[in-house]
C-alpha cells in the first residue's frame, strides 16, 4: 500500500467522502468505524471505481484500546500511515446537567482522547520518515462556548488548541497538522445530536462540499480552514467584541 490516509469516522458524512477524494487521487486507505457492512460497501466501491487498495477496521474508538490496537494491527502489517484524518466525532444536545453521563464520557473519549491518542501513535514515525499531514476534523463550536451543547464545544476548543500547538512543534519536520472547521454540515450528526430543526442547520452544506475545503486545506499546510466565509468574519471580526453573556444568548438561541 502507499500514500495511505487512515481515516476515523468513515462509514458517513464527511469521512466518507474525505475517503473518496483521496482514492480519486490514487491513494490507498485504511478505513475505520463501528459499522463493518458499510465500511466494506465503500471499500468496494473505492477499489472498484479507483484501483487502489483499501483495508477495513470496524472499531469502536471510545473503547479504551481501540487506537492502540489500530496502530499495532498496522505496524504489524507493515503498513506506513502518511495520511491521518482524526475525523470521527459525534454531539449532543441539552442542559448539562440533564444529560447522560456515559453519553457525556463517549464524547469527550472520542471527540478528544481517541484522536490525541491516534496522533501521539502515529505522529513520531512521519517526523522520522520526514513526512506526513494530519487532518482533524474540529468545528466552528471550536471557536466559542455553547450553551445548550457545552462538552461537545469544548472538545472542539480542545481540537482546535491541540492541532495548532502540534502543527508548530513539527514545524519544518516535512509533517503538517490542519483543524478543519466547519459550521452546520447535512450528516448523521445533526441526527445524533437532535439539532436537525434547529437555524444552525438550515443552511447545512453537504459533506462533500466540506471535505473538499478540508483537503485541499491539509494538502496546502495550513493551521486550519473555517469552511464558510461568513462564519470566519464573525468568528474572527466580530465575536471578540460582543459582550460575553450576550453572544452565550446568541448562540443557546440558535440550538434551541
Amino acid at each position: 500500500m502507499q500514500y495511505v490516509g487512515l481515516i476515523t469516522g468513515a462509514s458517513s458524512g464527511i469521512g466518507k467522502e474525505l475517503a473518496r477524494i483521496h482514492a480519486e487521487r490514487k491513494r490507498d486507505l485504511v478505513i475505520v468505524a463501528r459499522r463493518k457492512e458499510e465500511l466494506q460497501e465503500l471499500k468496494e466501491e473505492l477499489e472498484g471505481k479507483h484501483g487502489v487498495t483499501v483495508k477495513v477496521i470496524a472499531k469502536d474508538l471510545t473503547a479504551p484500546a481501540a487506537a492502540k490496537e489500530i496502530f499495532q494491527e498496522l505496524e504489524g502489517a507493515n503498513i506506513t500511515v502518511d495520511y491521518l484524518f482524526n475525523n470521527a466525532g459525534f454531539g449532543g444536545r441539552g442542559l448539562f446537567h440533564e444529560q447522560d453521563w456515559g453519553m457525556l464520557n463517549g464524547m469527550i473519549d472520542l471527540n478528544v482522547t481517541a484522536l490525541t491518542e491516534l496522533t501521539h501513535r502515529f505522529l513520531p514515525g512521519m517526523v522520522q520518515r520526514g513526512r506526513g499531514k494530519i487532518l482533524n476534523t474540529s468545528s466552528t463550536a471550536g471557536f466559542m462556548p455553547g450553551p445548550l451543547q457545552a462538552v461537545y464545544f469544548a472538545t472542539k476548543a480542545y481540537v482546535n488548541s491541540f492541532s495548532q500547538a502540534v502543527a508548530s512543534e513539527v514545524e519544518n519536520s516535512g509533517v503538517t497538522v490542519t483543524a478543519l472547521c466547519p459550521g452546520a454540515v447535512k450528516t448523521e450528526f445533526g441526527e445524533v445530536a437532535d439539532m436537525d430543526d434547529t437555524d444552525m442547520f438550515e443552511n447545512a452544506r453537504s459533506p462533500r462540499y466540506t471535505a473538499e475545503r478540508g483537503y485541499e486545506a491539509m494538502e496546502a499546510g495550513k493551521l486550519e480552514v473555517i469552511t464558510e466565509t461568513g462564519l470566519k468574519v464573525m468568528i474572527k471580526g466580530a465575536i471578540p467584541f460582543i459582550p460575553k453573556r450576550v453572544g452565550l444568548n446568541m448562540i443557546k438561541k440558535m440550538q434551541s
